[in-house]
């Protein structure tokens, strides 16, 4: 009988190749592609035990020698095992960050308000003004002084009233410090300026109304700043 071109058949041999011949050329191709492609001394799973044998963290499994075990990290259980062992440290690493607590918010202990000269000016146009002079001697080096504009219903320790803003000025480690002024718009024009003199640790603002608001009191309050207000 002709084994020839049967399948399976192996050239030369004279008869086709059994199930174990084939089982065994697929593990050396395993084999090879393992020792191609792997530096065994860089697999966190391998261990030698005190017989000598080589063991498989991963599967739990044994091994005569490195061949086997490379042969073994190509098979399908391996495999497996290696994909869910990386889903679950992916899924564990999302946990940690997760759950991880917000980080503290800076604690600033206040030294009371800053000293302060309010002053009222007129300009060339005989627009009425004030100008604001505030000294921080004390405050955080390589700062400087933040001020803006509240309205009035932002603010929740006086009643709201339309016909009056808040002018409000800050810096750390000192009390937030506002002025309740006419709510008109103000000239953003060559007359309105504020400085940082950082020398004598003054700050200065000049502002201007565009129309004359009449007789007005200047009052300060320096617990007008809300406490979830950022600046």
């Amino acid at each position: 009988m002709d084994f020839q071109n049967r399948v399976g058949h192996k050239t030369g041999s004279g008869m086709p190749q059994t199930r174990e011949d084939i089982n065994q050329e697929r593990k050396e191709r395993l084999k090879q592609l393992a020792l191609e492609n792997i530096d065994i001394t860089k697999d966190p799973y391998i261990l030698k035990n005190n017989v000598g044998m080589f063991e498989c963290k991963l599967c739990l499994t044994l091994h005569n020698n490195e061949s086997s075990y490379l042969c073994h990290t190509q098979g399908k259980k391996h495999q497996i095992n290696l994909a869910q062992r990386l889903l679950k440290e992916k899924n564990e690493l999302m946990t940690n960050k997760s759950s991880k607590p917000p980080p503290e918010q800076k604690k600033i202990v206040k030294i009371g308000k800053p000293g302060y000269d309010v002053t009222r000016v007129r300009n060339k146009k005989n627009q009425l003004g004030i100008l604001f002079e505030l000294s921080f001697p004390n405050i955080k080096e390589n700062t400087k002084p933040k001020f803006r504009f509240m309205s009035s219903f932002e603010q929740k320790i006086e009643p709201a009233d339309k016909k009056y803003q808040y002018l409000l000025f800050a810096a750390e480690p000192y009390e937030t410090i506002a002025f309740k002024i006419p709510n008109l718009d103000i000239d953003e024009n060559d007359d309105f300026y504020y400085k940082w003199f950082e020398k004598k640790k003054i700050f200065v603002m000049q502002i201007h109304f565009l129309r004359n608001p009449g007789h007005f009191p200047i009052r300060n309050n320096p617990n007008i700043l809300p406490a979830h207000m950022q600046w």
